[in-house]
């Protein structure tokens, strides 16, 4: 059977407000280990290049994305969910609603860092087609580790 179980909760995805602050933060602090702050997330809500999109389970945040699209790139800054709900598809859909979006704003590629060591991550990105085109040595402070550059490439394929 595909899609949502039978009576399972209803998962949304809406522009994130100032009212998803202390939620988005709180998943933040469990997420990462060198967390964005509380008033960088406040700074992007509204801001015309910033694609920043809460999902929620019955009207409470359970994960957001950050990414922002400028002269035909996009970024894909923070994407997390909270821990209960990995493995669900809630990354999934995020990283849906952001391509979706980059197209279309008419983004040509998009890019990501991820840690070295986060391979569940990488493998979400793989399975959308993201490839490896790059290293940032050290990017990560806490604890100190390599950041992965992943691209995707969202130009439509030319006929032959």
């Amino acid at each position: 059977m595909s899609g949502q179980a039978a009576g399972a909760p209803e998962l949304a995805l809406r522009d994130a407000t100032a009212a998803d602050l202390d939620a988005i933060e709180a998943i933040e602090l469990r997420a990462f280990s060198d967390p964005w702050s509380r008033s960088s997330f406040a700074s992007l809500i509204g801001q015309p290049p910033m694609h920043f999109m809460v999902a929620t389970i019955e009207g409470r945040v359970c994960g957001y994305v950050v990414a922002w699209f400028i002269g035909g790139e996009g970024e894909i800054g923070n994407i997390a969910v909270e821990e209960r709900h990995r493995g669900q598809g809630i990354g999934g859909r995020l990283l849906d609603s952001t391509l979706s979006a980059a197209r279309r704003r008419g983004v040509d590629v998009v890019y990501l860092e991820v840690r070295e060591s986060n391979l569940a991550a990488q493998g979400m990105y793989d399975r959308w087609g993201f490839v490896r085109v790059g290293r940032r040595r050290r990017y990560y402070r806490r604890p100190e580790e390599d950041a992965l550059i992943l691209r995707l490439d969202l130009r439509p394929l030319s006929g032959g």
